[in-house]
C-alpha cells in the first residue's frame, strides 16, 4: 500500500528514534511496507540514536534518512539532531549518503518548529501526520528538499520574518499552505515580482561597491548573479520546474544553478537556504 515507486529501486535506509516502543513498532510497520524503504536501526533516546549513528558510519551503513522523536529522555532529540548532523558534515560522501533528519512531534510548538529547522533538520511533522505524507516526506527530504507540516509553515515564517534588519517592510505572509508531502520549497512568502538584486553586488560583479554588513554576506557573495537570482526565486517559493519557466532555463540547467546555492551556502537543504535569505534580507 502506498507505495508510488518502482520495485526495483534500491531501499532508503531509515533509523526510528523514540522512546517509545509501540511508537517504533508502528513506524517501522508502516517504513517496511515501502519496497523502497527499510528500517535498519532503531534507538530508544537521544543518546542512543548518536551511538547508534556512529557505529553505523564505522561500518560503511549510515542511515539516510532518521525519524526522530522531540522530546525524549537523557538527550532530546533536537541536540541529538543537531550532534548528528555535525558528525554528517565530517563525512566524505555523496548527497544521496547523506543523513537527513525529519523530527515528529506530538506537542506542535512554535519552539520546536524553529529549533529543528536550525538544527538542520529537513522536516518537521506533527505523529499524526497522515501514513502516505509521512512516507512521501522520507523520500522528498532524502531527494534534498524539506517537508515543515502545514500548521507549522506560517508561524515559522512568521518567526524568520523579524530577524531581517532591513528599512523596507516585509511583504505579507501568504495564507496558503501545502501539504507536509511537498517540499517545503513551496511555502515561503511571495517578496513581489522583482528580486531585491540592491542588497548586495555579487563578489564577481565588475560593478562591486561596499555596501553594509548583512547576515552571511561572505557566503552569499560568493555566488554569480544568475546563482543569485535563483537563491531570490528558492527564497520566493519557486520549484525547479517554476523557475525554469521564469528563467527561460532548461530544468537540467536550473538544477545545477540550485546545487552551486547550497554549495556556496553550506546549506543542507532549500529550507535552509530559504532561512538565510530571509536572514540576510534577499527575501522579504
Amino acid at each position: 500500500m502506498y507505495s508510488s515507486v518502482p520495485q526495483n529501486a534500491q531501499p532508503i535506509r531509515v533509523m526510528l528514534v523514540d522512546d517509545q516502543r509501540l511508537v517504533r513498532g508502528g513506524l517501522s510497520m508502516l517504513v517496511n511496507s515501502q519496497p523502497d524503504l527499510q528500517v535498519v536501526m532503531e534507538a530508544d533516546d537521544g543518546l542512543a540514536a548518536i551511538d547508534v549513528f556512529d557505529r553505523m558510519v564505522s561500518e560503511g551503513q549510515a542511515p539516510q534518512v532518521i525519524l526522530m522523536d522531540v522530546r525524549m529522555p537523557h538527550c532530546d532529540g533536537l541536540e541529538a539532531a543537531r550532534r548528528i548532523l555535525e558528525r554528517d558534515t565530517q563525512r566524505e560522501v555523496s548527497e544521496d549518503e547523506r543523513v537527513r533528519i525529519i523530527m515528529l512531534t506530538t506537542f506542535d510548538i512554535d519552539e520546536y518548529v524553529y529549533s529543528a529547522v536550525r538544527a538542520g533538520a529537513s522536516g518537521f511533522l506533527l505523529k499524526d501526520t497522515p501514513p502516505e505524507q509521512l512516507l512521501e516526506a522520507i523520500r522528498t527530504v532524502h531527494r534534498g528538499d524539506a517537508v515543515i507540516a502545514p500548521s507549522a509553515t506560517r508561524r515559522l515564517l512568521e518567526q524568520m520574518i523579524p530577524v531581517l534588519d532591513s528599512p523596507d517592510p516585509a511583504a505579507p505572509v501568504t495564507e496558503s499552505v501545502v501539504p507536509a508531502a511537498e517540499s517545503v520549497q513551496a511555502t515561503p512568502p511571495a517578496a513581489g515580482p522583482e528580486i531585491p538584486k540592491a542588497t548586495f553586488i555579487p563578489a564577481d560583479s565588475t560593478s562591486f561597491e561596499p555596501v553594509a554588513d548583512y547576515p552571511h554576506r561572505e557566503l552569499i557573495e560568493q555566488l554569480s548573479p544568475r546563482e543569485f537570482e535563483v537563491l531570490g526565486l528558492i527564497a520566493r517559493g519557486l520549484s525547479n520546474a517554476e523557475i525554469t519557466r521564469e528563467l527561460v532555463l532548461s530544468e537540467a540547467t536550473v538544477k545545477t544553478h540550485v546545487s552551486h546555492v547550497l554549495a556556496k551556502l553550506g546549506a543542507r537543504d532549500r529550507v535552509q537556504a530559504v532561512i538565510m535569505a530571509y536572514e540576510a534580507g534577499i527575501a522579504q
